[in-house]
């Protein structure tokens, strides 16, 4: 059969890149993007052009790396296009960019905070499924294009000082919503998978706004009583980008380690 195609954003470091590693070992071919560069006001540095490459080299045949800004839709336009020329079509489409910011109560957090947090979080993601679902779509049907979204808990539960966090994820688990019914009868499916506390460079950024001496605090909000992998949360979002997951759009999987039940 013709190996399927993604476009995984946000995939350096993290959940994308485990989301980019388990597609390309099960034989996808991958569009990786990242911005790899630190973005002024946001408080701790974002993945390197290195660690984009590092992932790419491991996987010669199946991934191409571009670095690009899911602020830039532009940009995104050109990923997706990159897939189907390089790669011969589009089959999946991952948003995995996010950022966080706040520490302090919504009346006095900034402007640039919120921002970031919109921009990239709920933008971003609809950036890409306004790139990634045309080419989708050029498929004859019957198609099993996806698009799946990285909510978070967040996205169910308010946290403490991260209104602007909650209002992003909020957001995204809207828009999956909405696109989902905007997809209806293509064959194109849209999906969140909301995670909860995971062993990311996200969740060390979350530690340092609580002041909180050890990521492994956050644990304790999970009936697993530890914290996730992002392979764990990456086997979910892989299954939802295959054609096994027919039945499922608009709506939400929670692996959050049972954060939310």
């Amino acid at each position: 059969m013709t190996p399927r195609v993604a476009i995984v954003t946000g995939a350096a470091r993290g959940i994308g890149a485990a989301v980019v590693r388990r597609l390309a070992g099960d034989g996808w071919r991958v569009v990786a993007v990242d911005i790899c560069e630190d973005i002024p006001g946001l408080g701790y540095s974002l993945a390197s052009k290195e660690e984009l490459l590092t992932l790419a080299r491991r996987f010669p045949d199946e991934v191409r790396e571009v670095v690009a800004d899911v602020r830039d839709n532009r940009a995104l336009q050109d990923a997706a296009e990159l897939a189907y020329t390089e790669f011969g079509g589009l089959d999946a489409a991952v948003a995995a960019a996010a950022v966080i910011a706040g520490g302090r109560p919504l009346w006095e957090s900034g402007d640039d905070e919120w921002r970031l947090q919109l921009d990239i979080g709920v933008l971003g993601v609809a950036n890409l499924a306004r790139a990634a679902i045309p080419v989708m779509l050029r498929e004859q049907q019957p198609r099993s294009g996806r698009f799946v979204a990285l909510a978070s808990a967040a996205g169910h539960r308010g946290l403490w000082h991260a209104a602007g966090y909650n209002a992003t994820k909020h957001g995204v688990v809207g828009l999956i919503r909405g696109l989902a019914h905007d997809l209806r009868g293509t064959g194109v499916t849209a999906t969140a998978v909301s995670p909860g506390s995971t062993r990311t460079d996200l969740l060390d950024a979350s530690a340092a706004l609580y002041d909180l001496a050890d990521v492994e605090e956050f644990s304790r909000y999970h009936l697993t009583e530890r914290l996730l992998r992002p392979e764990e949360v990456a086997d979910v979002v892989c299954w939802l980008c295959g054609r096994e997951a027919s039945a499922i759009t608009g709506t939400v999987v929670h692996a959050d380690g049972g954060f939310t039940a």
